[in-house]
């Protein structure tokens, strides 16, 4: 398990791999492994992911064994005898781990340096708690599909299954799982819950659909909130899931079936995609790529994949991808404009100035989440009209 351990965070941090995907094909390539073994890898993996420069200031280096064993004595594991050779020393560590409180914030709270600098400038005093609030493990949030059943009934279900969860307040469709719970695979694949963190189940309801309507869901991705608004809209009207991804589209497809959904039609983005929709829908949804920053708690690996200049140039595609996207709506129509992130660069900035560039609309609407203040995702959201 310790070798295994290690493969995943070489793939991780030197290949680029996506941590979950690459935690899936692990389990996949290994049958054999029973529960307890794929426990203990999945945990060693994500938390070294997570503190990867706290473990490694602690343990003198940066490679994935030294960081494994500042992890496991972080747990209270004994170091395996095969551990010896790996140039760790353990008084060494404990004299480092007594000194990582007086370290920079971006090696306490394990992040690249021009992240720190980054969240800082645009942040200010908020950071440090929003930080914080993202290196905190993520619980499960389910998500009712109403068009199966009442979320009174899923709760019945549930217990009755075993699963324990609690209502989220101000959500009317979201449960919440215990930290460290899991929903087992075959009461997901029922289709009466979507997993769904409880951040972004609030972006749907600021488009206010109505049964009959034509939407447009122009970044669909693998279709969470096609798929929330499609049972808001109760099986009436029409959704337009449009991606540039072929491969989310055929999840969405795939998750669509399962979820009773059948108002949903997919598309892949192409040339005359919107030359020949122009002021067809009645509500758009631009769930714009974004840095993701609000989804650390549960995509740490992605604080190591991003880079300065990828973030900047994210800024310029949610520009172009809104400016177009707004060409979609009817007169009366009302457009949401939402990301994953915390950065106002990313949310408030970009609306301001659509705004000055494009004086037919407004804001009608705006909200931000904060993980700090939630313990959800970070997401932000506002509503466009005409004047």
């Amino acid at each position: 398990m310790a070798e295994a351990c290690v493969v995943l965070l070489e793939q991780v941090f030197d290949e680029g791999r996506v941590l979950d995907r690459a935690i899936a094909e692990a389990f996949k390539a290994n049958p054999k492994w029973g529960k307890r073994d794929r426990g203990f890898v999945a945990e060693s993996v994500w938390e070294v992911v997570r503190w990867r420069r706290a473990l490694g200031f602690v343990a003198g280096a940066e490679d994935p064994r030294s960081l494994l064993a500042a992890e496991w004595r972080r747990q209270g594991f004994t170091l395996p005898d095969w551990w010896e050779w790996s140039g760790v020393d353990v008084g060494e560590m404990e004299n480092r781990e007594s000194q990582l409180a007086s370290q920079p914030r971006a090696i306490r709270e394990s992040i690249p340096d021009w992240l720190d600098l980054l969240g800082s400038s645009e942040l200010g005093d908020r950071w440090d708690a929003e930080l914080s609030a993202l290196n905190q493990r993520a619980p499960v949030c389910l998500r009712v599909n109403r068009l199966i059943a009442s979320k009174e009934e899923v709760v019945s279900w549930l217990n009755d299954e075993g699963v324990e969860v609690e209502e989220v307040e101000g959500l009317d469709d979201a449960l919440m799982l215990p930290l460290g719970k899991l929903l087992p695979k075959r009461l997901f694949q029922d289709g009466r819950v979507e997993i769904q963190d409880a951040g972004s189940q609030t972006v749907a309801p600021l488009l206010g659909v109505e049964p009959g309507m034509r939407v447009v869901d122009a970044c669909a991705g693998a279709g969470g909130k096609t798929l929330q608004l499609a049972a808001a809209m109760q099986g009436s009207g029409e959704i337009l899931a449009l991606d540039v991804s072929a491969r989310k589209l055929t999840e969405l497809k795939r998750r669509a079936g399962r979820a009773g959904v059948r108002n949903v039609r997919m598309e892949e983005w192409g040339k005359n995609t919107l030359k020949t929709r122009i002021a067809s829908a009645d509500r758009v949804l631009v769930d714009a790529p974004c840095s993701g920053l609000g989804t650390l708690r549960r995509q740490p690996d992605l604080k190591w994949r991003l880079s300065k200049e990828s973030v900047e140039d994210m800024r310029d595609l949610q520009s172009r991808i809104l400016e177009n996207c707004l060409e979609f709506l009817k007169d009366d129509g009302q457009l949401v404009y939402a990301t994953c992130s915390l950065l106002p660069s990313e949310n408030e900035q970009q609306i301001a100035e659509l705004l000055q560039r494009d004086s037919r609309w407004r804001l009608d609407a705006e909200m931000n989440i904060s993980p700090a203040a939630t313990g959800w995702d970070a997401f932000y959201g506002c509503r466009l009209v005409k004047r």
